[in-house]
């Protein structure tokens, strides 16, 4: 697949749906990944008295743009607020929590879900 051409990708344009059974709690916007011929996905989400366990299955870098955002792990609990940022590796098994918070993340591979767990 060719790569798509460059963009400006608009806040306002930004189509946010609801994520999986978290709905309420995590609407997210996509804005890059395999449909652009990319290994990289990123988007934007927005949490609402959220809390959310997941077992990540690829790289990922958060960053907060308002609010305040946690994750915990087994290891740490990881506290950003605006502007910071928090690094994910695969594997890491986490829960997402925010009461209200905007965020940006970046994954990779974007195409995590049709990979095999081998």
């Amino acid at each position: 697949m060719a790569k798509s051409a460059p963009r400006v990708m608009k806040r306002s344009d930004a189509d946010f749906v609801p994520r999986f059974e978290y709905g309420k709690m995590a609407q997210a916007a996509h804005l890059c990944g395999t449909e652009d011929g990319s290994k990289l996905g990123a988007g934007l989400v927005r949490l609402s008295k959220a809390e959310i366990p997941w077992t990540v299955k690829y790289d990922e870098i958060i960053l907060v743009l308002e609010g305040t955002f946690t994750v915990r792990t087994e290891a740490d609990v990881l506290t950003a607020g605006p502007l910071d940022s928090i690094w994910l590796p695969a594997g890491t098994a986490l829960t997402y929590e925010a009461e209200e918070a905007l965020l940006f993340y970046a994954i990779h591979p974007a195409d995590w879900a049709s990979q095999s767990d081998d």
